[in-house]
């Protein structure tokens, strides 16, 4: 591995990101808050570290997979931990650094979980700064950089493939690197532009509506405000949110496809979508069924706030305009699992992805038709293509590896804290798949947390961001043989 060579690229994604951490002291000077100085300062300590890391680095030739993988590795848990300084040199934020850690890698992996209280009465800097955090790591930081860091010389395709999420990495949508990291930001960006400015005319001012077409974009769930959209109490808005939370739960890839053919039909020839939009639909209508039964008891709009909710779990963003927590026993679970299924690959949205259920229920109907005709040969298709054997291993490798490390995690975390089974397997849940809100103790904020549980958290977050096998291969003895 050329260690050096990865020790110069993070140097320089540092310098960048520093470079960022001016826009919300901008903002500081814009509304006359304080805040100038501690965002100034993180980008100063963020540059000098950047610095030193890039004249203690070198070249040395072309980055290959594994450097890929270790960039990505220790670019997110550096990010995510100088991303932290705003928070801890704040007075006006004042926590401690676990928690200032905590925020930072929530917003990083657009997970959406927080240990803040009182966010209406946060500076507009720090506002804005939690949700540039969301923004940044929704497509992925490393995504922006590879349409960079070419002009320095750096090849990016490594770090294309080790970033991009789902099961297939080795496709581009156009023939470089830099072009398809570029494409894929101009329709981010696009998307972000049009979910503003929809905001703002469903009434939303300019402030809350860049901010939270941020979070809504990037499917990470912060909000200006505790209570999150019921704040707003704005049909207008909600389904404003609605409309671009499942937008941005669709492979953007396809969005690419769509943009270029200047036709919807992509869409709905894609198999995942149809799951996807299907099983929404599906648990919405369980949703406002059984919240209608239930009649002004668990929420006076049991459709509006039924339809709102399923679509923010489900696609992992995790806004709320209800305690879902608090609904009767069936909804809270259901919308729980759906958040494990999450949306699409190469889509903002977290959880296994649509497309793994999919392949994994087509394996499951050809092993039972196996059993029915022993000596067939029953090729397994997603609509008229062939799915390798290959692909089919490691989407079962993935689900594994995912469910022991879920389990693992719970017990762990009940090991290391008194937290009830129903908290646990929730803050898990949420954090490996990006979702954020939880059941129990954990369904408002984090807050109540003890320092080794937010840690413990912290690293599912990042593993449920880089899917696992990621940061699993850098932990592995294999990964350091020459």
């Amino acid at each position: 591995m050329h260690f050096r060579s990865v020790l110069r690229i993070i140097g320089i994604l540092l310098m960048l990101f520093s470079a960022i951490l001016l826009f919300p002291s901008l903002i500081a000077w814009i509304y006359s808050e304080p805040g100038v100085e501690t965002f100034a300062s993180a980008a100063l300590i963020t540059l000098l570290v950047g610095v030193a890391m890039f004249f203690a680095g070198a070249s040395e030739g072309e980055l290959r997979t594994r450097d890929g993988f270790m960039i990505t590795v220790m670019f997110y848990f550096g990010i995510g931990l100088f991303g932290a300084l705003p928070f801890y040199l704040s007075p006006e934020v004042n926590v401690g650094f676990t928690e200032a850690a905590f925020e930072s890698f929530s917003g990083l992996t657009t997970t959406g979980a927080t240990i803040l209280t009182s966010i209406d009465n946060l500076p507009h800097a720090q506002l804005f700064y939690r949700h540039l955090l969301q923004w940044l790591g929704g497509m992925g930081i490393i995504v922006l950089a590879v349409a960079v860091l070419p002009m320095l010389g750096v090849g990016g395709m490594q770090l294309y493939r080790a970033e991009s999420p789902g099961p297939v990495k080795d496709s581009k949508l156009k023939p470089r690197i830099t072009e398809t990291a570029k494409a894929l930001w101009y329709i981010y960006l696009t998307l972000t532009i049009s979910c503003a400015t929809a905001y703002w005319f469903a009434g939303m001012s300019a402030f809350d509506a860049i901010c939270h077409s941020f979070s809504t974009v990037a499917i990470g769930g912060f909000s200006t405000h505790d209570a999150s959209m019921a704040f707003f109490d704005s049909v207008w808005i909600e389904t404003v949110a609605i409309v671009f939370m499942v937008i941005s739960g669709i492979n953007f890839g396809l969005h690419f496809v769509v943009w270029n053919r200047r036709s919807l039909l992509p869409y709905f020839a894609d198999l995942e979508v149809r799951l996807y939009l299907l099983a929404l639909v599906g648990i919405c209508f369980i949703t406002v069924l059984v919240l209608g039964g239930e009649g002004t008891a668990a929420t006076e709009h049991p459709i509006r706030d039924g339809i709102f909710q399923v679509v923010s779990i489900a696609t992992t963003t995790g806004y709320t305009t209800a305690n879902f927590s608090l609904w009767p026993s069936l909804l809270p679970i259901l919308l729980l699992l759906a958040a494990f299924a999450g949306g699409c690959a190469g889509s903002t949205a977290g959880g296994i992805k649509m497309v793994r259920v999919l392949l994994l229920y087509l394996q499951g109907v050809r092993e039972l038709r196996r059993l029915i005709h022993p000596n067939g040969i029953f090729p397994l298709k997603l609509g008229k293509l062939v799915v390798p054997n290959r692909v089919v291993e490691s989407v079962w490798s993935f689900f594994s590896a995912y469910v022991i490390i879920f389990l693992l995690l719970v017990c762990i975390l009940m090991g290391i804290s008194e937290m009830d089974f129903i908290t646990a397997f929730s803050a898990v849940g949420a954090s490996l798949n990006n979702l954020g809100p939880g059941l129990g103790d954990v369904a408002e904020n984090y807050a109540s947390l003890t320092g080794p549980t937010q840690w413990l958290l912290m690293l599912a977050m990042v593993l449920g961001r880089l899917e696992i096998f990621t940061l699993l291969v850098v932990l592995t003895p294999t990964f350091w043989r020459h």
